[in-house]
């Protein structure tokens, strides 16, 4: 092999006997510690996330570094792809007197919140996901899943927000221009709570992009190429997804941090903290 690459026995043997250095000590350390953090984010993050949660536990490696070694190692985030939504029901809108949201981005909890269904499909059957979020700290603050997309699968999810926020002043829900959300029995649910209601504009689904991101997120990260057995299997995934969501997935719009811990750095509530629901 020496002759082949004309390269000298002695210098073969030095570079075969010659010791990693410390830098290479230290990377495959670091490497140790990365696909463990890849790990726990259940395969989802790459290079950036993973680079802001080693800085915030006092390890300071630089992103290009961090995706040197995942390059290496074969570690590889979960990419995200986009898609287009269904059209609206105009008519049903116009008659629902909606006002669009004009309102500045929210400084506070309980602001604006924000809503959406999405289709869910299992067992040859469909399945329909309404959740509700709270713009200011993205954090979901309620949610339902059946089988049927009818207001009373809003309704669910909505009520579940009410109670366990207890808004006390006036503000402002946003969704998309389902029907479900111009139902009668919903406008009465957010009037009765003083609420004011807000869609989206005909054609514009990114004036609802939270939400939008929120789902897709979900999708690719818990259902993507994975088999559900049951109703009961679905349903356990969807509520671990929420808590996983809410107290330990990082945000980059929130500083790489979960929705829990941004509201208690920013609120500083007492008791609040605490890791419930």
């Amino acid at each position: 092999m020496c002759d082949i690459y004309d390269v000298s026995r002695s210098g073969y043997y030095a570079w075969r006997d010659r010791k990693l250095s410390q830098r290479a000590l230290d990377n495959q350390s670091l490497a140790k510690i990365i696909k463990l953090t890849h790990k726990k984010s259940f395969g989802i993050y790459g290079s950036p996330r993973i680079t802001k949660k080693l800085n915030q536990q006092g390890i300071m490696a630089s992103e290009n570094r961090i995706a040197r070694i995942m390059q290496s190692e074969g570690i590889v985030g979960r990419i995200h792809t986009r898609k287009q939504r269904a059209p609206s029901i105009v008519e049903v809108i116009k008659r629902s007197k909606n006002k669009r949201l004009t309102a500045p981005e929210p400084t506070k909890i309980n602001q604006v919140w924000v809503g959406d269904v999405t289709y869910l499909w299992h067992q040859k059957r469909g399945w329909y996901l309404a959740v509700v979020m709270d713009l200011f700290s993205c954090k979901i603050i309620g949610w339902s899943l059946e089988s049927y997309r009818k207001k009373a699968l809003t309704i669910s999810a909505l009520s579940k927000a009410i109670q366990s926020r207890k808004p006390k002043s006036e503000m402002i829900f946003h969704s998309d221009r389902g029907v479900e959300y111009a139902a009668g029995a919903y406008r009465d649910l957010l009037k009765q709570y003083n609420i004011q209601p807000s869609m989206n504009r005909p054609g514009h689904c990114s004036d609802n992009a939270h939400m939008e991101s929120f789902f897709h997120q979900f999708k690719i990260e818990r259902l993507k190429g994975r088999v559900v057995h049951s109703e009961e299997e679905l349903r356990a995934i969807v509520s671990k997804y929420m808590r996983y969501y809410n107290y330990e997935r990082s945000h980059s719009s929130i500083g790489y941090i979960s929705p829990d811990e941004f509201e208690c750095r920013i609120l500083n509530y007492n008791g609040a903290c605490a890791k419930t629901g």
